[in-house]
């Protein structure tokens, strides 16, 4: 498939760009609708964003679907976000595949529902030979828990035989995130204004480039998502260098 790029410049483009979707529940209230609502208007947005990502040949694309806090929420909520994984897969995983889209889902599975549980899963086997977008959707992910993770597995290998203490590195550590073997986000986008990173790909993002469009995940477009594309390419990255 011909990848379109417009005006930005494929060689200037971030190659792993991570969003966090945030505002659903304020355009619901805004718009006198129920959560539920917001988050599936939410997931209209999301269609367009991959599709566009996919597009313009960025490698890789992070999305914070499900964080460990967001059980936290009312049952109402965490029920349609449940619902809507299942949903969301049922309407896309053909296109995904066909358009050569590999889904990696980074967190802990084994607490969600089986029937999400089964369809996460079953949507990682049936691309895990794609080798197109990387599509890396968060679902009960915390960026805390994700090095407490790579720290045990390091420790294991330790342990093991499989690892000397003096090999471990920061290359050993990335290479046991969840995202091992994925270049490290270049530009985070979250949307509603709000500027933080919400324990999101805390590791992955050290040298991130920030943007933090006032609009809510909802209302956000194409245009919006290529004008903080744009905006990328007039950075000067100095990676703690002058």
């Amino acid at each position: 498939m011909e990848k379109k790029t417009g005006t930005l410049l494929p060689e200037q483009l971030p190659k792993h760009v991570a969003v966090i979707m945030d505002g659903l529940g304020r355009w619901a209230k805004k718009h006198k609708l129920s959560v539920s609502r917001g988050h599936r208007q939410g997931t209209e947005t999301l269609r367009e964003i991959i599709r566009h990502t996919d597009d313009l040949g960025i490698g890789a694309l992070s999305l914070y679907a499900f964080s460990t806090e967001n059980w936290n929420r009312s049952e109402e909520e965490v029920g349609a976000l449940m619902q809507l994984i299942l949903d969301f897969f049922a309407s896309e995983i053909d296109e995904l595949d066909e358009r050569n889209v590999r889904i990696l889902i980074l967190g802990e599975k084994s607490r969600l529902p089986q029937k999400q549980r089964e369809t996460l899963e079953e949507a990682e086997r049936r691309t895990a030979d794609n080798t197109g977008l990387r599509l890396n959707i968060a679902v009960n992910y915390g960026g805390r828990a994700e090095l407490v993770r790579a720290a045990r597995l390091l420790a294991e290998d330790v342990k093991n035989g499989r690892l000397g203490a003096e090999e471990i590195t920061e290359e050993a550590l990335a290479a046991r995130l969840y995202t091992g073997g994925q270049p490290d986000v270049d530009l985070l986008i979250r949307t509603s204004g709000e500027q933080r990173l919400s324990n999101f790909l805390l590791y992955q993002c050290a040298y991130a480039e920030f943007e933090f469009p006032e609009v809510l995940w909802p209302d956000f477009t194409v245009a919006d998502y290529d004008r903080a594309l744009e905006e990328f390419t007039h950075r000067q990255r100095r990676f703690g260098g002058r």
